[in-house]
């Protein structure tokens, strides 16, 4: 069974932003454009029963579309950095939505994500990375900011063994709800023509 994971899909436009970021990092080993997305919650290896119950909870999910932007750079690991990474706008939406997928999960007999939901992009894993480098990195790099853009759904990925980075599989589309609040944003931003 693959491992799988819930995550928010980033558009054409925002992912050739963040592909500019690339490059001037030794020991960067670099992700894929097309492997961006904002994990919301991490599964695991599960067998296929779980994954169909896992799959029928989600569509149960009645949420609105959100608006997100892409902002500032950052990395984990203070002491060993292990993964450098762009930021997320902070939206109550998403927030929700990541929470109802915790519940479902657990309701479902799936541990805790021992790991507090920290939105991010990342953009690469790290091996032997100086601190200094990352440092001197992310100081060039930290006024990173996207146009905003509408979320209209958010997918289950699956990931063969691997390091980590993709290809990811995309299993599973939710829809998200047109709500009267993105309205005005999304004639702004249509989504249509981002993706």
């Amino acid at each position: 069974m693959p491992r799988l994971f819930t995550a928010l899909e980033i558009p054409r436009n925002a992912a050739m932003s963040l592909s500019l970021l690339r490059g001037g990092l030794p020991g960067a080993r670099w992700i894929d454009v097309e492997n961006y997305h904002i994990t919301l919650r991490f599964i695991g290896d599960v067998d296929w029963r779980t994954a169909n119950e896992i799959i029928d909870g989600l569509d149960r999910i009645e949420r609105p579309e959100f608006q997100l932007q892409l902002t500032g750079t950052g990395a984990f690991g203070s002491k060993k950095p292990h993964s450098v990474w762009a930021g997320v706008s902070n939206n109550p939406d998403m927030y929700a939505l990541q929470a109802e997928i915790e519940r479902i999960c657990q309701r479902l007999g799936l541990p805790p994500d021992p790991r507090k939901f920290t939105p991010h992009v990342t953009l690469a894993r790290l091996r032997a990375s100086r601190v200094d480098d990352v440092v001197e990195y992310l100081s060039g790099r930290g006024n990173f900011i996207t146009a905003p853009f509408i979320v209209p759904r958010f997918v289950l990925l699956s990931s063969r063994d691997s390091v980590g980075g993709g290809p990811y599989l995309t299993e599973e589309v939710f829809p998200l709800h047109e709500g009267r609040s993105s309205l005005a944003s999304s004639e702004e931003h249509p989504a249509s023509s981002v993706w």
